[in-house]
């Protein structure tokens, strides 16, 4: 069976997950054709990211000028199939006059998009923003299903203007990767759509499932990995930090990712004296950040808004526990047994969550990280879910 995988950026750093889906989905038969619609950002650490690059078309990759002659060539095509999706365009216009515009540009990515499918039998997008608009536009001008999987927490934001209920509505079928995620969609959809929704979990790579070594973690030493962005909560972190070390405490900090916010974050730790305790490693490859995880007592992850990360999955699969906050899908996969859950925004709950991962013995923190690892392996294999997601796509063919 063809797939088209439709992302926003692809590949990249954040989105490894697809990358191992992907692999997954292919080994269990099918071929999947890779689409992206903006060039892959920035740089990339990691070998096999690296090698998706010369897999992947982009569809802004030459401007407008070919996205014009396409979507003329696909209006004369089939000029009843091209209104339709004019048609979706205009209520999209008129249920938001200030964004709804922009509707316009997706139209022609779509009509790019729909030359270029090489025999796909389905489509696929990840992310329920402008990807799945996309596909479900290329829905209606071709009629080949689609359907697409939600992380959030941007499409729980904001529902309405991202008309999440329509694209379920038009759409053959759409994954959640949680229980959390799945119930966000069904309160956005009819209930007669409800059937379509179903829970496919991310998977963990193998660098990380397989059995790690044992791991000396007796320095007081503590991570956080994460895009540094504002839903991840990382300057609550940083004064949960600052309010141990006045308390005393000798402890190193590792923040372990980049993004938008590195200057605000770096100035904060200047200015609260946290130079000699917290080090910020830009983006890794995935080897440094198994290291740095082996290496740590706990995997620090205070998000104000979430789906469920990756990066939990990856930190129990190697015996680190983690202290997360208790929102969306985190509580499906940790708990007490292996890690701490603590409300989110509470500085409080943090410091004393912290304290106690530097307290725990390496003997406590192993029985944790144990059960964590179970846990993950049970329910993040890439080859299962991977398998998973070919049988749903083949049903919908």
């Amino acid at each position: 069976m063809r797939i088209a995988y439709l992302v926003n950026k692809y590949p990249a750093v954040s989105h490894s997950f697809i990358r191992r889906e992907i692999a997954a989905v292919e080994e269990a038969g099918s071929f999947v054709l890779r689409f992206s619609i903006r060039a892959a950002p920035g740089a990339l650490p990691d070998a096999k990211d690296r090698a998706e690059l010369d897999l992947t078309r982009v569809v802004l990759a030459n401007g407008f000028a070919p996205l014009a002659l396409d979507t003329v060539r696909v209006a004369a095509a089939n000029p009843s199939r091209f209104l339709r999706a004019v048609r979706l365009v205009g209520r999209a216009i008129a249920d938001d006059p200030k964004r709804g515009w922009k509707h316009f540009a997706y139209l022609a990515e779509a009509c790019w998009l729909a030359r270029r499918l090489d025999g796909a039998q389905h489509v696929h997008a990840h992310f329920g923003t402008n990807p799945a608009a996309v596909a479900r536009l290329v829905h209606h001008l071709t009629g080949l299903p689609y359907s697409f999987t939600v992380h959030g927490p941007d499409e729980f934001d904001s529902p309405r203007g991202l008309d999440l209920s329509g694209k379920i509505a038009d759409a053959q079928q759409v994954m959640a990767i949680s229980s959390y995620g799945r119930s966000q969609l069904m309160r956005w959809s009819s209930p007669a759509d409800w059937h379509k929704i179903s829970v496919v979990r991310c998977g963990v790579d193998q660098l990380f499932t397989e059995e790690p070594p044992q791991a000396d973690r007796s320095p007081p030493i503590l991570c956080a990995v994460a895009r540094l962005s504002a839903q991840k909560g990382l300057p609550l972190l940083l004064e949960a930090a600052a309010r141990l070390k006045a308390q005393g405490r000798t402890f190193r900090l590792v923040l372990v990712g980049d993004g938008e916010m590195r200057d605000e974050i770096e100035a904060l730790i200047q200015r609260r004296g946290l130079s000699e305790t917290v080090t910020i490693t830009g983006f890794v490859d995935a080897g440094r950040v198994r290291e740095i995880l082996l290496t740590s007592r706990a995997m620090v992850l205070p998000s104000f808004a979430e789906g469920l990360p990756v990066v939990i999955m990856e930190a129990l699969a190697l015996r680190t526990p983690v202290i997360a906050s208790a929102i969306a899908g985190t509580p499906e996969l940790v708990d007490s047994t292996c890690g701490w859950l603590i409300p989110a925004g509470s500085i409080d709950a943090l410091v004393t969550a912290m304290e106690q991962a530097l307290d725990a013995t390496p003997g406590t923190l192993h029985a944790m990280g144990a059960i964590g690892r179970g846990r993950v392996l049970e329910q993040h294999d890439s080859a299962r879910n991977g398998a998973q997601l070919a049988a749903q796509f083949a049903g919908a063919a």
